[in-house]
């Protein structure tokens, strides 16, 4: 072999693996955007669901988090626990069931008990929900670590405003 077909087959083998290294899938994902968009301390500040805005994000949690206002982003960045919806913005309810799964929420299906906010996958499920508020909460604390490293299993929520 003369060296100038070496040097040929080691140029082919390098723009192979450049094609490669370039065409292969992502790797990073960009994280879910969180209860629709909506701002998570409007709930405790304003007393409403209010959407939050593309220019005020902070990632936590493996999520987007959208503010109102750049006040509302700093005082999440400051005390997530505090502000954050729990089960990471995904259906209280949902959770709460036997076995537990991840389900959407709508935005406006929502309630702070005990200082925490919890978001329902529609109105009429946080209706049911509140009748046994400290029940479904306890049921649920249990279920989360089981449910959270489980996959979204449903997402088909007329109501809710997809990003």
């Amino acid at each position: 072999m003369s060296i100038s077909s070496s040097r040929g087959q080691i140029g082919a083998g390098l723009l192979a693996l450049v094609v490669l290294l370039a065409c292969r899938p992502s790797q990073a994902q960009e994280p879910r955007l969180a209860i629709s968009g909506y701002d998570p301390v409007a709930y405790f500040t304003d007393g409403r669901p209010v959407p939050g805005q593309s220019r005020f994000e902070y990632v936590w949690h493996d999520a987007r988090w959208r503010f109102a206002s750049q006040p509302h982003l700093d005082a999440f960045s400051k005390e997530p626990y505090r502000y954050a919806t729990q089960y990471d913005g995904y259906c209280a309810f949902g959770v709460a069931v036997e076995k537990g799964h991840k389900d959407t929420v709508d935005p406006e299906a929502w309630a702070i008990v005990d200082g925490k906010l919890y978001l329902i996958y529609n109105k009429e499920g946080l209706a049911l929900w509140q009748k046994n508020a400290a029940e479904n909460i306890g049921r649920a604390n249990e279920n989360w670590p089981d449910v959270k490293q489980q996959t979204v299993m449903y997402d088909a929520y007329p109501n809710v405003r997809k990003q």
